[in-house]
């Protein structure tokens, strides 16, 4: 299928030739017949990527402390790559979608195929939206008009916020898709509207929906607006504009009466003045989006709704309301259409969303769903990437299910320089697959994991997905007989962990058991293998002190979620207990934890005892300064301590014949890892990590987020 993709790295807009994405839970699978170009928030994306590293950098000044902070500890290089990954990775554009409904995922109700809906979907033949951002079109709205359902959800949210009653004085300044959209809405209200801009077609608009307009430029808009409200003030202003300036706000300001009401909808500058403010205590607030419920992962990814005696207006219900205004004649939308291509053509449509050429609503046409051969064809879930793919021989081939940024930055170049064949890049939507094949030559993009299982030109699968559907996959992937390399963690429950033991096993019976490896990659560290040496040469019981500086992720984080991400606990510091258990050599023994409970209960102290009598603590914290190293380990040891510091220095301490090690760079070890992987599969032999430390550590991990012994 085609999909509009664009390059954060240097704004190019591609339609791409991706596979269709899968259809899931709680979400419906929609062929797409509309979409609409939202000129404002796609122009700055489109500038973004046309920005060099310094506009960037302009443009995110949050990201360059997070950045700067990073050079601090990991080094400038790492650093520099990571950004460079980040950049690199195509973004998806478009969230003003019309479509027919193929496929109603699981625990969906109120939906059936063939409903024509509207949705915050991506510019793309096929898109799987999560069911509450979802709406049925009314048999009187056209595709053409429900493809504006979003942009007028985002205005009428912000009229919602200013509260508006009959017959108040509203100005609404700027008068783009959602300016002229909230000024019908308005009228509609019985408000009495003033709309100001620099356009005068805009301005003719929205006199056309009822509203009186002045010319932004060409007078004075604060005088304007006494004389609209008979030198009053007016009761409320709704900013609407997109500019650096902080000047809307201050005329805003100016033009209300004691007491007014500011929204800002759109996208100005924050330099507000208490003068403006104080002496008619005005309030201003800044409105998110679509409603109620936006940027909640329970209300969007899970699907629970909020109940309507407390919220009356949530996202889903918004798009409801724009189309029922739609459908009754009192919001109408076609005069917005400035330009229309098809899908084909996008291209075009975003130079002139890049360009000078004036616009409002650009509609992109796709070919129709008729349920015959071209819906199949849009259906397809895998795509052909290189033909040059080099022969079967020695060499492993591997897929990876799951193209993020840690695959594409880490995971995908060790492999590859590891000599393994890489077959296909899967990813559930299939841009990031796309991305991924291209840039390191997979043979093959595809959104569909399963398949992969079954393919006879993959050897061995590498699981980067979330979470909570390793242990699924890694289950599937020993059924198939492919040799698995999973990223930590293995599993997230106890049950999961033996249904995997198990099915392992099974596999042992015949002879034929795939290996199995979590990718604990610490452990390969070029230090880490000198400490290992190090330690083995003088046997004796050890005390460690492992400490993370782990730093605070939101609560509502899907690694936070225990069901999603497993905790942190599971989900990283599972590394760390596998360090410990390899260095230490022995069994563990006995585990406990102490924890903090504000604000997540992820700042905790690991206490591990071996079978040995060597002891362990992990201190995993959240509550310290990312301007402090992330990872240092110290080891005492018959009178002599070894000291490693963020995986770039290890030193000794009274230690014979040992002083100093110090790397170029940071090295935790995935290359190693991979590389170890690839060989044991090219010579078979033991497993690079023997499967019961997997288990052991995998098992630990979990009594401990669960707090048991």
């Amino acid at each position: 299928m085609k999909q509009i993709l664009q390059s954060l790295k240097d704004g190019e807009t591609e339609v791409a030739d991706v596979p269709a994405p899968k259809g899931r839970a709680g979400h419906l699978l929609i062929g797409t017949t509309r979409t609409l170009v939202s000129a404002g928030t796609e122009r700055m994306l489109v500038d973004f990527g046309h920005a060099g590293l310094i506009g960037k950098a302009r443009q995110q000044p949050d990201k360059v402390r997070m950045v700067l902070d990073k050079m601090k500890t990991d080094g400038v290089m790492p650093t520099l790559e990571a950004v460079r990954g980040k950049l690199d990775q195509p973004l998806p554009l478009g969230y003003c979608n019309v479509g027919r409904v193929l496929q109603v995922g699981a625990g969906v109700s109120g939906f059936a195929p063939g409903n024509r809906v509207a949705s915050n979907g991506k510019h793309a033949e096929v898109v799987c939206v999560p069911r509450n951002l979802c709406a049925k079109i009314p048999d009187d709205v056209s595709d053409d008009e429900a493809a504006f359902t979003v942009i007028g959800a985002i205005a009428l949210q912000g009229i919602r916020l200013v509260a508006p009653q009959l017959g108040e004085n509203v100005v609404v300044t700027g008068l783009g898709l959602i300016g002229l959209i909230t000024v019908q809405l308005l009228v509609a209200q019985g408000c009495n509207v003033l709309g100001l801009d620099f356009d005068p077609e805009k301005l003719e608009l929205a006199e056309r929906f009822g509203a009186r307009s002045v010319h932004a430029g060409k007078g004075d808009a604060v005088a304007a607006a006494q004389a609209f409200s008979n030198g009053q003030g007016v009761d409320a202003v709704i900013i609407t504009a997109s500019t650096k300036s902080s000047e809307p706000v201050h005329e805003a300001a100016l033009m209300c009466r004691k007491r007014g009401r500011i929204v800002l909808v759109g996208v100005t500058g924050l330099n507000l003045s208490r003068a403006d403010f104080y002496e008619k205590e005005l309030t201003f607030q800044v409105s998110c989006s679509y409603g109620p419920g936006r940027y909640d992962p329970e209300y969007e990814d899970k699907g629970h709704d909020y109940p309507i005696g407390y919220v009356r207006w949530t996202e889903q219900r918004n798009f409801e309301a724009v189309l029922a205004m739609m459908a009754a004649g009192k919001l109408d939308v076609k005069p917005l259409i400035s330009h229309r291509f098809g899908i084909g053509d996008a291209r075009s449509a975003y130079e002139i969303v890049g360009g000078s050429e004036p616009s409002l609503g650009i509609v992109l046409d796709y070919p129709g769903m008729d349920g015959g051969e071209r819906q199949e064809a849009l259906l397809t879930r895998s795509v052909p990437l290189n033909t040059k793919i080099p022969a079967a021989g020695r060499a492993p081939s591997v897929s990876f299910i799951g193209t993020g940024n840690y695959a594409t930055g880490v995971l995908i170049p060790a492999f590859a320089a590891a000599g393994a064949r890489l077959a296909t890049a899967v990813s559930g939507g299939g841009a990031s697959a796309v991305h991924a094949g291209r840039k390191f030559g997979f043979a093959r993009a595809a959104s569909d994991a399963a398949a992969v299982m079954q393919e006879d030109g993959t050897d061995a699968v590498v699981i980067t997905t979330r979470h909570d559907s390793h242990a699924r996959m890694v289950l599937a992937a020993l059924e198939a007989g492919k040799h698995v390399f999973v990223e930590k963690p293995l599993c997230l429950t106890l049950e999961e962990l033996e249904a995997i033991e198990a099915a392992h096993a099974r596999k042992a019976e015949t002879g034929a058991a795939p290996l199995l490896m979590t990718g604990f990659n610490r452990r390969f560290s070029p230090l880490i293998s000198r400490m290992k040496e190090l330690l083995e040469a003088a046997p004796a019981p050890r005390a460690f002190v492992m400490t993370v500086n782990a730093g605070a992720i939101p609560p509502e984080h899907w690694t936070q979620d225990r069901e999603v991400g497993g905790g942190r606990i599971v989900g990283e510091a599972c590394h760390f207990i596998d360090l410990l258990r390899h260095l230490a050599g022995a069994p563990i023994a006995g585990w406990s934890k102490a924890a903090m409970e504000a604000p997540a209960g992820d700042t905790v102290n690991l206490n591990l005892t071996f079978a040995d009598g060597s002891i362990g603590t992990v201190h995993y914290f959240a509550n310290g300064s990312k301007q402090f190293p992330k990872e240092r380990l110290e080891v005492f040891s018959g009178g002599a301590i070894l000291q490693m510091d963020n995986f770039r220095l290890l030193r000794g301490f009274g230690w014979p014949g040992f002083k100093r090690m110090k790397l170029a760079r940071q090295d935790k070890g995935q290359k190693a890892c991979a590389r170890a992987f690839v060989t044991a599969l090219e010579k078979g032999g033991e497993a690079p990590i023997p499967l019961e430390e997997i288990i052991e550590a995998s098992r630990v991990s979990i009594l401990l987020e669960e707090n048991a012994s």
